[in-house]
């Protein structure tokens, strides 16, 4: 497994322990990291640190951005591991530009996969598909060519 790989993934089970349990973020992150014998580098570590503190920082606002999409599916009625696998993948995008957007979407799909069902992995694309404008900040325009101007 690649170390941004296992970096989302620390990341998810640190989101979830502090979901789940209502742990604060620093000790729901220090609660997955004090396992022995991870495979994670000091690099590996503060990426799924970045990733894991940023996303519950702005928990709050990403839920409200993924509820925007997410069509009659609240938040708590989501899995726990689909819910912040979304929150995931929604702060990645959100922050971090220099990650392909299909690179964020496909290791979150094949997270869901590992973590959760495969019909996990459907919903997920879908609402991560529908997120794309986060990178922007702003929907996509589709490619609409103007009329040119007559005269």
């Amino acid at each position: 497994m690649g170390r941004r790989r296992l970096a989302r993934e620390i990341a998810l089970q640190a989101l979830y322990v502090a979901d789940v349990a209502h742990t604060p973020a620093l000790e729901a992150f220090a609660i997955v990291t004090r396992r022995d014998g991870d495979d994670a580098d000091e690099e590996t570590l503060a990426f799924a640190r970045e990733l894991a503190l940023g996303a519950l920082e702005g928990v709050e606002a990403l839920d409200l951005t993924i509820q925007e999409q997410a069509a009659n599916w609240s938040m708590v009625r989501m899995a726990a591991v689909d819910r912040n696998v979304l929150r995931l993948a929604a702060y990645e995008l959100e922050s971090r530009p220099d990650t392909p957007v299909g690179v964020i979407i496909d290791e979150a799909i094949e997270i869901v996969r590992k973590y959760s069902t495969e019909e996990a992995t459907r919903f997920i694309n879908g609402i991560l598909d529908s997120l794309k404008k986060l990178r922007d900040g702003k929907p996509k325009k589709k490619n609409v060519r103007k009329k040119e101007p007559e005269g």
